[in-house]
């Protein structure tokens, strides 16, 4: 189908059950869980600019204005936060910082929504996949940072074995996702109320030691771990953390003066809770 051949070009083409003991089958949703991400911060080169980008390609709308600061977000929920900072140099790929920030979409028809729009508007993708718990679509926004849109598959239909979630990589049915839409034409008007960032997922020297950090400092499980990656979360999600080493092992602590991760705010249900934190390389996560 001529939808297919234009999502599945190659990268820089355009885009033409087991439950784990513990989890609840009532959180379908990360942000049910007892912990999430609730906002990731960015520091820019070119505020504006970037806040276009992100209107245009996910669908974020403008909440607040402040200094330098431009929060954008959905249904009036603030999601994403872009510093402008003087004299910034751009971030190079191997370093520690984002892998991507993966804003969930409500509904599968919801993504359909968005796929019609990316082929009309001939938005660039970097990569597709089928991650047999959510479908996945990636993009690079005007600054290197990396994008994520997906949206989950029904929690009934995850698989988990000896407390790890089973994932993977396969090529994702993009047919299938436009047949959500059933007979109705496509109308995306942004990202719709009920968008939020499902996970988010950094760049780190030793993922090995980063999971422990998340497990050890945060609270967070390891919900699936390998030698090079390892991926996090809380109340049975499939993650809402990942940390890899796939192109910056070895790195050491990021630049301030560079583009890139300023922050990522965890929303905990417990009141009690709260706190800055900071990794071995140099993220900043605020828990309140």
């Amino acid at each position: 189908m001529r939808r297919r051949e234009m999502l599945t070009g190659a990268g820089a083409a355009a885009l033409a059950s087991t439950l784990p003991r513990g989890a609840s089958a009532a959180n379908s949703l990360p942000v049910e869980a007892p912990v999430h991400v609730g906002a990731v911060g960015l520091r820019s080169r070119d505020a504006e600019a970037l806040a276009a980008w992100y209107n245009a390609a996910v669908g974020l709308q403008e909440i607040s204005r402040d200094g330098a600061t431009i929060w954008l977000g959905a249904g009036g929920t603030p999601l994403l936060a872009l510093t402008e900072v003087d004299g910034l140099a751009l971030a190079g790929p191997q370093e520690a910082g984002l892998f991507h920030t993966a804003f969930l979409l409500p509904s599968r028809r919801d993504l359909a929504q968005w796929i019609a729009m990316a082929i009309d508007q001939r938005l660039p993708v970097s990569g597709t996949a089928d991650h047999r718990v959510s479908e996945a679509i990636y993009l690079t926004d005007p600054e290197g940072n990396g994008v994520e849109i997906y949206a989950d598959r029904p929690q009934e239909t995850w698989t988990w074995v000896d407390g790890e979630v089973q994932m993977g990589t396969y090529a994702l049915d993009v047919d299938g996702i436009m047949g959500a839409l059933g007979l109705l034409p496509p109308l995306w008007r942004g990202a719709p109320a009920g968008t939020c960032i499902g996970h988010v997922h950094l760049k780190v020297g030793d993922a090995t030691r980063a999971g422990r950090w998340w497990r050890d400092t945060m609270g967070f499980d390891a919900v699936s771990t390998r030698d090079d990656a390892v991926f996090l979360s809380t109340g049975g999600y499939h993650h809402h953390v990942a940390v890899n080493e796939w192109v910056s092992a070895g790195a050491g602590r990021r630049s301030e003066h560079e583009t890139g991760l300023d922050f990522v705010e965890l929303q905990s249900r417990d009141a009690a809770t709260g706190g800055l934190f900071e990794d071995d390389w140099g993220t900043r996560i605020r828990l309140v």
